[in-house]
């Protein structure tokens, strides 16, 4: 069921991104490999994105939700299996795992389209006077 609308997913997806570049920080495994390039990388990465999509929050609207929202599938899949792919499980996997979840969760739950401004929905109709 598709309950978040592109707005509020657009708030998340800035959120999301300053929250994994800071996670390394913030849940204490900061070091020098994967365990912290990954999220910071991924972080950049939505962030920069999130600028570029057609959605109520992009600043330099090029692409399209559905392509948002492939690239947020893959950033969540690659997120959540980073710890066993690079080898650093046996450290720390747990925010990997969480984080890379909700942001697969968020992708099942968003709708696809902006929602369209009452002036948007009238363009292109001719009106006639009585």
């Amino acid at each position: 069921m598709k309950v978040i609308n592109t707005r509020t997913h657009a708030y998340l997806d800035y959120i999301m991104g300053a929250l994994l570049i800071a996670s390394p920080w913030i849940f204490d495994f900061a070091g020098n490999g994967a365990e912290t390039w990954v999220p910071v990388s991924l972080g950049v990465a939505t962030i920069v994105y999130s600028m570029v999509t057609r959605y109520e929050l992009g600043a330099f609207p090029t692409i399209s939700m559905r392509t948002h929202l492939m690239l947020d599938t893959i950033s969540g899949i690659f997120l959540a299996v980073s710890p066993w792919l690079f080898g650093f499980a046996e450290f720390v996997w747990q925010p990997h795992l969480i984080l890379g979840v909700l942001e697969l969760c968020a992708v099942l739950m968003t709708k696809t389209e902006p929602r369209r401004t009452p002036v948007e929905r009238n363009m292109g109709r001719t009106f006639t006077a009585h």
